[in-house]
């Protein structure tokens, strides 16, 4: 006989989702983290930012961050946009292919309003340790979905998860890697206020990326507060690309 499972007190509202609802892969080895953390530390001080870009200039007299949001489109992209709209903002978004392919008018949408897009892999699957044909799979499918690159196309590893191999192909295939100087932490709360705090401009530097997600309501509902913040203190904000030149 089944046994009956105990009721929950009724509840006015649903309780808040996850934060970043995409699957994580298995966690990698202490020793791939080290190599991961090592790379992703020292390599942006080695190598061209046409291979890999973490920030730009850190010019002080022109202070300059730019907001960039993975793992779209969704079923939020649309609010998104709406919200930076109203707010003047563009952004950059680093859009999953396999999302991407389901909603090609959303991602229309994205450079229409004057975003900027790149590729987050195909399936969201880690770059690192994936075979060099898979890897050419997950790329050469992702664009196939997204629109014509302006320049260079960018790519931002799944999890931002990065190897020397896997480095070295997305730079041989032609792309930029972009990564992040600043991490929002949306993926670690569901508190508005805790990602605005994470963001308030005395914590920010010049030329800084920093990494935001969608389909988290928290997340759209601190990027007003952290867009009038660092408004009314000087900051401008723009795209990666522009970040770039």
């Amino acid at each position: 006989m089944a046994l009956s499972q105990p009721t929950s007190p009724p509840s006015s509202a649903p309780a808040a989702r996850l934060p970043c609802p995409l699957k994580m892969p298995p966690s990698p080895s202490l020793l791939r983290r080290v190599r991961s953390l090592a790379l992703r530390g020292t390599a942006p001080r080695l190598l061209p930012h046409g291979v890999l870009f973490t920030n730009g200039r850190r010019d002080v007299s022109r202070r300059r961050v730019a907001l960039t949001f993975d793992d779209g489109p969704n079923t939020m992209s649309a609010r998104y946009l709406d919200v930076l709209a109203r707010l003047g903002v563009r952004a950059t978004f680093f859009l999953v292919g396999e999302n991407a392919a389901r909603a090609p008018g959303m991602v229309r949408e994205y450079v229409r309003r004057g975003h900027d897009v790149g590729a987050h892999g195909w399936s969201h699957a880690s770059f690192s340790g994936m075979s060099r044909e898979r890897l050419a799979a997950e790329l050469s499918r992702t664009s196939a979905a997204l629109p014509p690159a302006r320049g260079r196309p960018m790519v931002r590893p799944p999890f931002g998860r990065l190897s020397i191999v896997s480095l070295y192909r997305l730079a041989a295939a032609g792309y930029t890697t972009v990564h992040w100087s600043v991490d929002s932490d949306d993926c670690r709360t569901t508190d508005p206020r805790v990602v605005e705090a994470k963001l308030a401009p005395e914590r920010l530097a010049s030329g800084d990326v920093v990494l935001l997600h969608e389909e988290q309501p928290w997340t759209l509902e601190a990027v007003p507060g952290i867009v009038r913040a660092l408004r009314a203190a000087g900051w401008e904000l723009v795209t990666v690309r522009e970040l770039m030149e």
